[in-house]
C-alpha cells in the first residue's frame, strides 16, 4: 500500500528541512512526497530543489502562475500514485510513526479516512500545545466537523476521493475541512490517537495571516455545501436558507449541538459504534 505525501508550497523553503528530515525518518517504507510550489516570490525552489536532490521517490512540480492553495492541493491529489494520500505542509514535520500507524488502520479496517492529533509548536518547531480530539461520530449526516475534531494527521484513500466531488479549487481557506466533509460522506472515518503531526506557528502560515478573520466565513460555506450535498432541509427543526448569505446564519443551526444532552447521547452512539462496529 503505497501513501503519497502531498506537500503544497508557497514562500516556505526556509522551514522545509525539517519536513524533509520528518519525511526520511519514517519507520514506513513505501512512499513517494510530491511537492508543488505555487510560483513561490522567494527562493523556495533552489532550497528545495537542493535538499531532496536526486532522490526518485520526490517529485517536484511547478505551478505557471500562482493559483492559491484550493488549485494546488487539489491538482497534488491528481498528480499522486499513491494508494493513500496525506497533506503535510512544508513548514510543519510529522512524526516517525505517522504514516505507519495510518496504514495499519487502513488494513485493519474499512476506512475512508484516518486523522490524528497534533502538537502547535513555535516558530523553532518546540512543542507548545497539543490539540485535544476524539473519535467522531460515522454516519450521520448532522456531522459538519464544527467545533473542529478532525484535523492534522489526515490520511484518505485516494480512490474513494476520486469518487466525490473532488476539493473546492475556489477555496482559499478551510479547504481541507471541505475536503474531510465530502470524505466522510463515502465511509467511516477513524481516530488515531497519538500525535502525529507538529504545526508550526509563524508569521508566514496561511491559516495564520491576515486571512485568518475571513475563516469564520469560509468555514461557513464549507458548511453549507455540505448540507446542501446531503439535501438537507432542516436541522434541529430549524429551515436551511435556499442560498449563502451570511455564516452566522448557519452556525446558528449548530448551536443545539453544544448542548450538555447532545453531547452525553452523542458520546454514548461514539462508544457504541467502537464496541460494535
Amino acid at each position: 500500500m503505497k501513501f503519497s505525501i502531498l506537500i503544497a508550497n508557497y514562500n516556505n523553503g526556509k522551514y522545509f528541512k525539517e519536513c524533509y528530515d520528518s519525511v526520511m525518518a519514517q519507520e514506513y517504507k513505501d512512499w513517494e512526497a510530491v511537492i508543488l510550489d505555487d510560483a513561490s516570490t522567494d527562493n523556495s525552489v533552489r532550497i528545495i530543489k537542493d535538499i531532496i536532490g536526486s532522490d526518485s521517490r520526490f517529485r517536484f512540480f511547478e505551478n505557471p502562475r500562482n493559483s492559491g492553495v484550493g488549485i494546488t492541493k487539489s491538482k497534488l491529489i491528481e498528480l499522486a500514485e499513491g494508494d493513500i494520500c496525506g497533506f503535510v505542509d512544508p513548514d510543519d514535520a510529522i512524526a516517525p510513526t505517522a504514516i505507519s500507524s495510518s496504514i495499519n488502520n487502513f488494513r485493519k479496517q474499512d476506512v475512508v479516512l484516518t486523522y490524528s492529533r497534533f502538537m502547535s509548536c513555535d516558530e523553532n518547531l518546540q512543542p507548545l500545545t497539543p490539540f485535544k480530539t476524539r473519535q467522531v461520530k460515522n454516519n450521520d449526516r448532522y456531522f459538519f466537523n464544527y467545533p473542529i475534531q478532525i484535523a492534522h494527521f489526515v490520511c484518505f484513500k485516494r480512490k474513494i476521493y476520486l469518487q466525490t466531488e473532488k476539493m473546492n479549487t475556489t477555496m482559499k481557506i478551510a479547504e481541507d475541512q471541505d475536503l474531510y466533509l465530502k470524505m466522510y460522506e463515502k465511509g467511516k472515518v477513524k481516530f488515531i490517537n497519538e500525535i502525529n503531526y507538529l504545526y508550526r506557528l509563524h508569521s508566514g502560515g496561511i491559516s495564520q495571516n491576515d486571512n485568518k478573520p475571513k475563516s469564520y466565513e469560509y468555514f461557513a460555506k464549507v458548511i453549507f455545501n455540505a448540507m446542501k450535498r446531503r439535501e438537507l432541509t432542516r436541522i434541529n427543526g430549524k429551515k436551511i436558507p435556499d442560498k449563502y448569505t451570511d455564516p452566522k446564519e448557519i452556525y446558528d443551526l449548530l448551536q443545539y449541538q453544544h448542548s450538555i444532552s447532545y453531547r452525553v447521547k452523542k458520546k454514548i452512539i461514539i462508544f457504541a459504534q467502537q464496541i460494535f462496529g
